[in-house]
């Protein structure tokens, strides 16, 4: 079943860095019927609002892109909330989606679902086959009940429910709290900080060793509504750039951008994480996906939405 111009479709999370991607690629693309809702408006971790809105906007298509989440530390602080709450958002959503005869979902987990200490590149036969990362492991926990829920949905009821495992995103309405944001959007943060500050130094965890893998969120968005229209498998299936750079490159590509001239300083105290994470997306370039915004182009992109959202907050 394809999406048309007219079809009704529901995008959970559409305020944030990858529902609003997604919001913005359906538009651009021609759809018209597009149904969104604050969290004000409807409780996701509510069961009995969450089957009250399907059946009174009845949506024919589902984004998941509705979660609780967070960097290292937020992680860390706070994994009651990272479990529960992310489990009864997705069963909320897939759930009543199941009830409402939605004809299609996707639900978007997460690079962390898989073992620390996986292959690299992480293919996506990598999932439960070792322990996972520790300051994350609760929002993994989380994001595998997702896809194994959809896969049980897609078996016993026939359901064309459908998961994508993007890498680390970044982009327009990302998070830059220090506290609870991931590493980009949290570089760009403290770069931009310490440049406004004339600071001598800026401070970053870790060693800068450990490889990362980025992609830009309105490429993450256009290979969503790919998959949508062109993919119907029970096994998830990876969406990542292709490319990885060290924490300490990518430090030194915001601090250029940014324009801070002064120097960087590693707190090696402090945690690095998982020491590689690479996406094998061969599965999903096969299909003929790509993705468009390079690296150093995406981070001026971002680096721009964060000055445009500091001038609205003043």
């Amino acid at each position: 079943m394809l999406m048309n111009e007219n079809s009704r479709i529901y995008v959970a999370g559409h305020r944030g860095l990858v529902g609003s991607a997604i919001w913005r690629e359906l538009q651009r693309q021609g759809f018209k019927n597009l149904i969104g809702r604050t969290r004000s408006e409807v409780n996701l971790q509510d069961a009995v609002a969450v089957q009250k809105f399907y059946e009174e906007t009845r949506p024919e298509f589902v984004f998941v892109a509705a979660a609780k989440v967070g960097g290292i530390h937020a992680n860390s602080t706070q994994p009651a909330a990272f479990l529960f709450e992310n489990l009864q958002i997705q069963n909320n959503l897939i759930h009543a989606a199941k009830l409402a005869g939605v004809k299609k979902l996707l639900f978007l987990g997460s690079s962390c679902i898989y073992p620390k200490l996986a292959p690299q590149p992480l293919k996506e036969e990598y999932l439960l086959t070792g322990p996972l990362e520790p300051t994350n492991e609760w929002y993994a926990v989380a994001k595998i009940a997702g896809i194994k829920l959809c896969q049980a949905y897609r078996r016993q009821y026939g359901c064309d429910f459908i998961s994508a495992m993007p890498t680390n995103m970044y982009g327009p309405n990302d998070n830059y709290d220090l506290q609870t944001s991931h590493v980009l959007p949290a570089l760009i943060r403290k770069f931009h900080d310490a440049k406004t500050n004339a600071a001598a130094a800026v401070t970053c965890w870790g060693t800068g060793t450990p490889l990362r893998e980025f992609l830009y969120a309105d490429d993450l968005a256009s290979a969503c509504v790919f998959l949508m229209q062109h993919y119907s498998e029970e096994q998830f299936i990876n969406v990542g750039s292709g490319s990885e750079i060290t924490i300490r490159d990518l430090s030194e590509l915001v601090k250029r951008t940014v324009g801070f001239t002064g120097e960087i300083v590693w707190d090696e105290s402090k945690p690095n994480g998982t020491p590689r994470k690479l996406m094998d997306s061969s599965r999903l370039f096969a299909l003929g996906w790509k993705p468009q915004v390079d690296l150093a182009a995406g981070i001026r992109l971002a680096y721009q939405d964060f000055l445009g959202k500091q001038s609205r907050d003043k």
